[in-house]
């Protein structure tokens, strides 16, 4: 193994400018100024479950710790398709992890931007998306859609920094639960599943 010279940064170090470079440059599209914790990345791919059938969509991925955490799971890297807006996040993550779908686009228009990578059902949709930086028009829309693609019962998994749901939660369309505050994560986070009722 080769040393480091003291000039280069180690890999955390230099997801960690990654995203921040990404943060400054476009604020409300990252929504946080470091990456998902193990703590919050673990607590969400819990949730997949690797035995149902189907793509996973992970909308958001950032630097990818949430990714790294649905592999560490057991899911068939051959099976996640990542949909981030920001180029360089997706330049960085094709060389990350290279069996892994890597799309560039809007995860507010899942059909357009997934049309040629994915076909619905999946098996879960798996969220870091900033929602609280959109209109509640735009999230309850990302949601209704989200549902139409999902297998029945299969989770929609959301993450906020926020004290509610980003997501309204008397919804007809599905049922929510919540995890318990995840005080190791920085900021403090929670994670929310929806599902189809």
């Amino acid at each position: 193994m080769q040393a480091n010279s003291g000039n280069e940064p180690i890999p955390q170090q230099s997801a960690l400018l990654n995203f921040l470079t990404c943060w400054f440059r476009n604020p409300k599209t990252v929504g946080a100024v470091a990456p998902s914790g193990p703590a919050l990345s673990r607590t969400m791919a819990a949730i997949v479950d690797p035995a149902v059938e189907g793509p996973i969509i992970e909308l958001g991925p950032g630097t990818g710790p949430v990714t790294a955490a649905l592999l560490e799971r057991g899911i068939d890297p051959k099976r996640l398709v990542l949909v981030e807006y920001d180029e360089a996040f997706c330049k960085s993550l094709r060389g990350k992890y290279p069996a892994v779908k890597v799309v560039q686009g809007d995860a507010f228009a899942l059909n357009e931007t997934l049309r040629g990578h994915a076909e619905a059902p999946f098996c879960a949709v798996v969220s870091s998306l900033p929602l609280l930086n959109f209109a509640q028009e735009q999230r309850q829309k990302l949601i209704d859609h989200a549902m139409k693609l999902l297998r029945p019962r299969s989770p929609f998994i959301q993450f906020t920094y926020g004290a509610n749901s980003p997501l309204p939660v008397d919804s007809h369309l599905y049922e929510t639960s919540a995890s318990k505050r995840i005080w190791w994560n920085l900021p403090p986070a929670r994670v929310w599943t929806y599902r189809a009722r």
